[in-house]
């Protein structure tokens, strides 16, 4: 039966056609912003872990950061304990020059002062960001190093740990700016004398070589954080590029894909125009019934 009143098939056109015309709309939406879930109703699980992991990715980078600050740190160190270390093995050098007789000691001592004035501010010289380890009263310090998430959710902000209170070359500095504690604070005891006998210059030897000893302990170990953060900061960069990966697999739209869906739903929105169109003309085909 033919109704001028309800016309079914144009009814069913349009409804296809809107259908279409939705599809068309979003499929147009992935192609222009590049995402296949924009937003939570795209897909709720899928839009929940990429904010997730967009949010500890932040985090992770910001840890990134911090090392670098940390790696400027430790550098810092190390290059201040490689000075000192060059400077104590010189005052050794001197000692060994005093042991012969014919010397003049109290020249010597006067070279060996200027070392002694020169650890000193090696040491105070070696201070980033406010912060030395290499003067300091102060037991440990800390390196940020990274950011992780628990299996159970929780988060943390992982760091690596230095004993400065071991390593650090003296503890202050006093106001006669020469160091005094730590590891070289007994070489500050040295001082020849023009009555300085071998076995005095002897026991300087000994306070020079426990010194050198405790020293090479000192850059061993920060040369043992140098490389920790190296490989952190390596690991970090891995880890912020896979999670950038994991995230785009979740979210991103593929382009290709998306190309030929875009075509073929121009194609079937034209085929439903055309339809409707058809559809609704039918109604004109009456007219020719009450013609004579």
């Amino acid at each position: 039966m033919t109704s001028i009143l309800t016309n079914t098939s144009a009814m069913s056109a349009l409804q296809t056609l809107r259908s279409i015309n939705t599809s068309l709309s979003n499929t147009q939406d992935r192609v222009s912003s590049g995402y296949k879930v924009a937003q939570a109703s795209d897909n709720v699980a899928y839009w929940s872990i990429s904010t997730t992991m967009n949010s500890d990715k932040k985090a992770l980078n910001a840890a990134a950061d911090a090392l670098g600050v940390g790696a400027a740190k430790v550098d810092t160190a190390y290059a201040a304990m490689e000075s000192a270390i060059g400077a104590v093995n010189e005052i050794k050098a001197k000692l060994v020059t005093a042991s012969e007789q014919s010397t003049d000691k109290g020249q010597i001592q006067l070279e060996i002062s200027k070392l002694q004035e020169q650890l000193s501010a090696i040491a105070q010289g070696a201070s980033f960001s406010g912060e030395n380890w290499l003067v300091t009263q102060n037991t440990q310090a800390n390196v940020v190093d990274g950011f992780v998430r628990e299996a159970d959710g929780t988060v943390k902000v992982t760091v690596a740990t230095f004993n400065v209170g071991t390593y650090a070359l003296f503890s202050t500095i006093g106001a006669n700016g020469l160091g005094s504690g730590g590891v070289l604070g007994s070489i500050m005891s040295v001082a020849l004398t023009s009555v300085s006998t071998q076995g005095d210059i002897d026991g300087f030897m000994n306070i020079v070589e426990s010194a050198l000893s405790k020293m090479t302990d000192s850059a061993a170990a920060i040369g043992a954080l140098q490389i920790r953060v190296e490989l952190q900061d390596k690991y970090s960069s891995k880890l912020s590029d896979a999670i950038e990966a994991g995230v785009s697999r979740l979210i991103d739209a593929d382009m290709e894909e998306e190309s030929a869906r875009l075509s073929a739903v121009q194609t079937q929105q034209q085929l439903a125009i055309q339809s409707l169109s058809i559809a609704n003309s039918s109604s004109q085909n009456l007219l020719s019934l009450f013609r004579q």
